[in-house]
């Protein structure tokens, strides 16, 4: 399967206004909003993904949306299982004559969309080639070999740069359990133009400790406690991360409220720098973000992203 469309990629760290834009764009554009976030595919976990699902309605209009709230809270999901999602949703958009608008936080799953192969989708660890480069062919296959990773069996060893990068594959793996990537299967590499917000970081810590207050108002507590109600236990919610996480341990009792307020905000302040990391990975590895400056007018940001989107996809399609 070739993708014909473009996407239209518009990615951030948290709460750097993502949604708000990529719903405009869209209803400009005539397109569909196609989530790329990990946590928002689960129902119920509404307030503490930050579906906002509020701005999907512009001027009175409701934009589509894809890969929200097609999973129960409690299970699990993964970037093969995204992948697979994506291209069915993808699928739908393309075939209403509607524009593919990829909105999310989750560098990941938007990398593996680019990339494609499975070994494409593990990104490229430059210190950790460095520290390889050092070592002679028998040190890294003996490296090799005395390492241990889903990824072991599969690897190709025929080359030293090969070697470098099973190793590289190996470690990531290894830090990343939850990325239960296939290694057996090809999935599609899309085109696509990509925009990047990054708000001042002191916008964005302003951003971050305003919504947190707000979230909590809006039961954001009261959202974990009916979880653990309907028999989620604390340990899968925990899985989950950030809210999910500090919040279960609130209501559990090992932790005050002041003390889960406080580790919760810093540990999402240190998410978003994380995100922002890994968008630059993604640069490095060869991928173009048209970053938009905060400062901008919503309608210069619109104007922005659509003009440079239809000169792509023309250019695109010109191609082909």
């Amino acid at each position: 399967m070739s993708a014909e469309t473009p996407l239209l990629i518009i990615l951030g760290p948290t709460a750097s206004g993502k949604t708000h834009l990529a719903t405009r764009v869209a209803h400009e554009i005539g397109g569909e909003i196609l989530s790329a976030d990990s946590r928002q595919v689960y129902r119920q976990m509404d307030i503490g993904t930050g579906k906002d699902l509020q701005e999907y309605v512009v001027n009175g209009a409701t934009i589509p949306y894809h890969l929200i709230n097609i999973r129960d809270a409690g299970e699990k999901y993964n970037v093969n299982d995204f992948q697979h999602d994506f291209t069915d949703s993808y699928k739908k958009v393309i075939a209403g004559n509607h524009i593919p608008v990829v909105c999310g936080g989750t560098g990941f799953y938007i990398y593996a969309l680019l990339k494609g192969h499975a070994n494409e989708t593990v990104p490229v660890n430059e210190p950790l080639r460095a520290e390889l480069e050092m070592l002679s062919n028998e040190q890294l296959l003996a490296e090799f070999h005395n390492s241990e990773s889903r990824y072991h069996a599969l690897a190709d060893i025929s080359t030293r740069k090969r070697v470098i990068r099973a190793l590289e594959i190996a470690a990531y793996l290894n830090e990343h359990p939850e990325e239960n990537i296939d290694f057996g299967s090809d999935s599609v590499a899309y085109p696509a133009v990509i925009f990047g917000l990054n708000p001042p970081v002191e916008t964005r810590r302003e951003r971050i400790s305003k919504r947190l207050s707000t979230r909590l108002k809006q039961g954001l507590i009261e959202e974990v406690q009916s979880l653990l109600n309907q028999g989620i236990t604390p340990d899968a919610l925990i899985y989950y991360g950030l809210e999910y996480k500090y919040i279960t341990l609130y209501l559990t009792g090992a932790m005050t409220f002041g003390e889960m307020h406080s580790k919760l905000e810093t540990e999402i302040h240190r998410f978003a720098k994380r995100q922002m990391t890994f968008f630059r990975k993604m640069e490095k590895n060869g991928l173009k973000i048209n970053w938009i400056p905060d400062e901008w007018p919503e309608s210069e940001k619109i104007r922005f992203v659509i003009q440079h989107y239809r000169e792509f996809k023309n250019g695109n399609a010109g191609s082909m």
